[in-house]
């Protein structure tokens, strides 16, 4: 069997294998014969079929994750803080003897997020679908993000349009909602206290998917690391020793 067809075999197998996705993708491309034809050919195609199924893979890990519960909760790089705007409201209900109050309110913030993250994953899979060769191309030669950063440009507007009413809809029925207007109005008793408005809707969408996007990323990098021994085992096997 030729060389590049054998590689391109194996990069579909990888593709192909459960949370290994495209494990050694960087290294087999490294070791692809030199693709002839022009933009387009056969092993151009081949190529940016097997990053897409890596893709979908990664995505999908990336919503599983976040989607679950304590998703965003108990993952501490995305987990959904008080707003920096409501420092002044946190501190002052603290003191007072909230904090019970406050830190539900936290949770279900959280909790709202994680029932919005499924939403991603149709979207997510449709912009790898659009995406083209030179996308492909862009990708595989770009950073360590280059991916995330390409879901980020086609996806964000869709993806807020998607978790807003789930994220809405979540607060009202966890309670995070009437929470937050219970502890606005108690707090607004404190005397000197002035506080302002808040869409709490909008920051909740916003940092759902600032951390869903973060875990996308540690994805992507997984797929670009190092592969697991059976993995080597196959390149070795594929390749032959080097």
């Amino acid at each position: 069997m030729r060389p590049r067809r054998r590689a391109l075999l194996a990069l579909l197998t990888i593709a192909l294998a459960p949370r290994r996705a495209g494990a050694q993708l960087d290294e087999l491309l490294k070791q692809l014969p030199p693709v002839g034809g022009g933009r387009g050919s056969p092993g151009d195609v081949k190529i940016g079929q097997a990053l897409k199924q890596a893709l979908q893979i990664g995505t999908e890990n990336a919503v599983k994750l976040t989607g679950r519960t304590d998703g965003y909760f108990k993952n501490e790089a995305i987990k959904i803080l008080m707003p920096e705007k409501l420092k002044t409201f946190d501190r002052a209900l603290r003191t007072v003897g909230y904090d019970r109050d406050v830190d539900d309110f936290v949770l279900k913030m959280n909790r709202a997020a994680e029932r919005a993250a499924p939403a991603a994953k149709q979207i997510f899979w449709d912009a790898i679908g659009e995406m083209t060769i030179d996308d492909a191309r862009g990708i595989l030669n770009g950073p360590a993000t280059a991916a995330t950063d390409y879901f980020k440009s086609k996806t964000t507007g869709q993806l807020t349009s998607a978790f807003s009413p789930v994220v809405h809809r979540t607060m009202a029925e966890v309670g995070v909602t009437k929470r937050y207007e219970d502890l606005f109005g108690q707090a607004r008793r404190i005397p000197f206290l002035d506080l302002e408005a808040f869409d709490l809707d909008r920051y909740v969408v916003g940092k759902a998917l600032d951390g869903l996007f973060h875990v996308v990323g540690d994805e992507e990098k997984r797929i670009r690391a190092n592969p697991a021994a059976r993995v080597t085992d196959l390149l070795r096997e594929v390749f032959g020793a080097r």
